[in-house]
């Protein structure tokens, strides 16, 4: 059973998210689990100029992932800063060229999922989380959010991000906060929650998909 965690960081937000969701995956017995990043799409000096460069060399190390990729998993749970309430456009344009395996109903069947970052605490992490979840259904994928289960978000004592939509985290108007263990600790609920519930749909998958199209 392999699932995908597929994101795009800017500064390291997301990317810290992602290592938590897929660390969360992993802990299921019989799952792989891989990470990729999507395409850049903004030239290196304008990356320089942003302060973002030096810290996407930290990561740099995972590798970018190629659209025909995405139809070989059995569940893939997408990462995207937010952006005026929706994902990046990075993330954007790497969807927006999926339509091949639209074509195919490559992913109909197969589970997905959202995890987000914004700068402040009403930054519209729950519409990015939600828009995206658009994109999913027209795939046909599964969707899966962060149930009230993981009770770390409803939380009161300290501003924390996750939703029943998706874990999150809060970066600052400087970038300057990172996420928090209770952040992390609904990433990895939501990696480990998706694991879960793709083992037990995945072998009947294609029965499933054959059994609606004969």
């Amino acid at each position: 059973m392999k699932i995908l965690v597929v994101y795009y960081s800017m500064f390291g937000h997301v990317h810290r998210l992602a290592g938590a969701v897929a660390a969360g995956a992993a802990g299921v017995e019989g799952v792989t689990v891989e990470m990729r990043r999507v395409p850049e799409t903004l030239p290196l000096d304008v990356l320089e100029k942003m302060g973002a460069l030096a810290a996407q060399q930290s990561f740099s190390h995972v590798p970018i992932c190629s659209r025909n990729d995405l139809g070989s998993y059995d569940a893939i749970i997408f990462g995207t800063p937010t952006r005026y309430g929706n994902m990046c456009g990075q993330m954007r344009q790497f969807m927006d060229a999926t339509g091949s395996l639209w074509l195919q109903g490559a992913l109909a069947g197969k589970v997905g999922s959202v995890f987000t970052s914004s700068n402040t605490q009403h930054g519209g992490q729950e519409s990015t989380i939600l828009s995206f979840h658009t994109t999913l259904l027209h795939h046909g994928m599964i969707v899966l959010g962060l149930p009230y289960l993981f009770t770390g978000q409803s939380r009161s004592d300290e501003i924390t991000g996750c939703s029943p939509y998706g874990a999150s985290t809060i970066a600052g108007p400087k970038g300057e906060r990172w996420p928090s263990e209770n952040e992390l600790a609904g990433a990895r609920f939501q990696g480990r929650y998706v694991a879960l519930v793709a083992s037990r749909l995945a072998p009947h998958r294609d029965a499933i998909i054959a059994s609606l199209t004969r």
